[in-house]
């Protein structure tokens, strides 16, 4: 099968789309975010072309198989270690030649290497607005229990590049979301989603496959 191009409007030529990897492990609504705006063609120089997942029952990989896209699982405890389990991750991650690496909601640790290996090539999206409600022990449910708990009345998301420190990465894109009166965990949650991680996932993603992110120590400048 010959490799899918796109036309490069600063180039004016074809040049192959870049490979992008998906990494899951439970229902896959950020996929799905991004596999909608891939049918919409807005991912622009990019295409997803594998998904992982760290568990055979994730259904994110229905959702993978449902759109044609080829699919893996990794399973963490088929490794003795989490060093073990990420050689395995880089070795498939190298053997589908991946450009972009997208962690959406994927809940398995990996070791450094992974991070060495691919430098600003690896995204993450968190249900806040980092620097707030992120780091070791905010993640799904538990983000939003703690904006609710503290009772701020701006949240959002983020997509970051991700590095060796939680959540630590160098920030793409943010968007702000209202905290309602009598919100719930699970209400705020859907509304975060909807509202801000659908939206600027997709957007990073083709901000990067596009060549328009520039990493200039912990900012990321976007290109015109």
């Amino acid at each position: 099968m010959a490799e899918e191009t796109w036309k490069d409007p600063r180039e004016g030529v074809e040049i192959p789309k870049k490979k992008i990897v998906v990494l899951v492990s439970g229902g896959g609504t950020n996929l799905q975010a991004l596999i909608d705006a891939q049918n919409r063609g807005e991912l622009g120089g990019g295409k997803i072309t594998c998904v992982i997942s760290s568990r055979p029952d994730a259904y994110a990989l229905t959702r993978a198989k449902n759109n044609g896209i080829p699919a893996r699982v990794l399973r963490p405890k088929d490794f003795p270690s989490t060093e073990a389990y990420s050689d395995a991750m880089l070795e498939a991650l190298y053997e589908e030649f991946a450009d972009l690496i997208v962690q959406a909601g994927f809940m398995t640790i990996l070791d450094a290497k992974i991070c060495r290996a691919y430098p600003n090539r690896i995204m993450n999206v968190h249900p806040a607005l980092i620097p707030s409600f992120c780091g070791k022990g905010y993640y799904g449910l538990h983000v939003h229990e703690a904006v609710l708990e503290k009772g701020v009345k701006v949240t959002g998301a983020t997509v970051h590049f991700v590095n060796e420190i939680c959540d630590g990465g160098p920030i793409i894109l943010q968007k702000p979301v209202a905290v309602q009166q009598g919100d719930t965990p699970e209400v705020l949650q859907k509304r975060v989603m909807e509202q801000a991680e659908w939206k600027i996932l997709p957007e990073a993603v083709r901000l990067f496959c596009e060549g328009k992110l520039r990493v200039k120590g912990n900012q990321v400048i976007i290109k015109q």
